[in-house]
């Protein structure tokens, strides 16, 4: 039997349709979002101070940017900070390694993607949460860490360090230490945003700058986070 049809062409017909069946979709999408929401603010709004810790997924065990990974989240342990990663291999099981291994929280923010990252061994089973979606993740990162730590990484590292630069530079969230490790690493493009995007081109602020702060070691990172926020209560108590 053919479909009524309302005199529209058949055509137009089913991409009415298929719009209509998109819709019912796109709504119960909203769900699932909301879901991943409600989860990842529950687990996590428990957990007390942590700092996200970003790095290349491609980084070996044995490595020097996984072990230096390791010292990093063991130094912000025995600091009181529990450790939040992306769930995944490399820097990411590193930093979840160093938080297992001195007893802090190790939480595991893992995405589905098509050729499927497992979560590493050393997160927490309480506070492992898998994603659909990226955006849902991104503010779980943000919204419960006082710091993010920025290792050696590629595309999705420096999407997550520009995404934070960003939120602070908008004045979207409060400003937090943004702490990128490795000199060697990342010094061609501290130099880039400093020579070619703010002294020749004048695409950022002088005051942008100082949104992060570039180190070497792990008693550095500590340094850094405890530093800034010293600050911060000598300014509230003064103000």
């Amino acid at each position: 039997m053919i479909p009524p049809t309302d005199g529209l062409p058949r055509n137009l017909f089913n991409k009415t349709r298929d719009l209509r069946e998109k819709r019912a979709t796109d709504t119960w999408q909203i769900f699932r979002i909301m879901a991943e929401f409600v989860e990842g603010f529950e687990k996590l709004s428990r957990i007390g101070p942590c700092v996200s810790i970003f790095g290349s997924a491609r980084a070996k065990p044995g490595s020097p940017h996984y072990e230096l990974a390791v010292e990093v989240a063991r130094a912000l342990v025995e600091n009181g900070y529990g450790i939040i990663t992306g769930g995944g291999p490399g820097i990411m099981e590193a930093a979840n390694k160093g938080a297992k291994e001195l007893g802090g929280h190790s939480v595991g923010l893992n995405i589905i993607l098509p050729f499927e990252q497992h979560p590493n061994p050393y997160v927490d089973e309480d506070l492992l949460m898998n994603f659909d979606y990226f955006f849902v993740r991104k503010v779980m990162f943000v919204k419960y860490a006082q710091a993010f730590v920025v290792l050696p990484g590629g595309y999705g590292t420096m999407d997550e360090l520009f995404e934070a630069l960003t939120l602070i530079q908008t004045r979207k969230i409060e400003r937090f230490p943004v702490v990128m490790v490795g000199s060697k690493f990342w010094e061609g493009l501290v130099q880039w945003l400093e020579k070619t995007v703010l002294e020749e081109w004048k695409y950022l602020a002088e005051e942008d700058r100082l949104l992060f702060t570039l180190v070497d070691t792990p008693n550095q990172v500590v340094e850094t986070i405890n530093n800034f926020y010293r600050q911060r209560f000598e300014q509230l108590q003064l103000g």
